[in-house]
């Protein structure tokens, strides 16, 4: 098995558990859009190459297509302006513009200028306050037993949520 079957059979238990058929059908009716979407409508050219160069270190191409072929940044565009409420948006271009300005403190270059390996390290580090994020989230409000804790207001979160869930419902991942 190799990583995308697994992240794909993680991915797709979770959601199947949790999402119900009329979230599947909404996400399904929001990719038909996109082919009618022509151009950006809230990520500017700046923030769409950063969504692009994290999306693709989240999801690389290999002998499967990665984020950039499965049409990630324009399925993240239309959900931010359609679906996310005005702090969900701000909380996420506010998350990228940290997201560059961590990879100018680490090393004096943009994000989308950053070698493999540093932008895995940035990614990682947001993935570990994600966590952090989590467990504080789980420690102060009860929830379902066993459910998944979902860190409100981390942008890591939603990036990577927005990044898998654009692959999983594109037609380029089905094949």
């Amino acid at each position: 098995m190799d990583r995308r079957e697994a992240l794909q059979l993680l991915m797709g238990g979770a959601a199947f558990q949790l999402a119900s058929p009329k979230l599947f059908a909404s996400l399904r009716s929001a990719r038909m859009r996109l082919d009618t979407q022509t151009t950006l409508r809230t990520l500017n050219p700046q923030q769409a190459a950063l969504v692009t160069a994290m999306a693709e270190t989240i999801l690389p191409k290999t002998d499967t297509v990665g984020a950039t072929g499965a049409g990630v940044v324009p399925f993240v565009d239309l959900i931010l302006t359609e679906w996310y409420t005005e702090n969900e948006r701000s909380i996420f271009l506010n998350g990228l513009a940290d997201v560059d300005a961590r990879a100018q403190s680490a090393f004096a270059k943009n994000f989308v200028n950053c070698s493999a390996d540093q932008r895995g390290k940035i990614l990682t580090e947001l993935g570990e306050q994600m966590t952090k994020d989590a467990e504080t989230a789980r420690n102060s409000a009860p929830g379902y037993r066993g459910s998944p804790v979902k860190p409100s207001k981390n942008f890591y979160y939603m990036v990577r949520n927005l990044t898998l869930t654009a692959y999983y419902t594109s037609e380029a991942s089905q094949q």
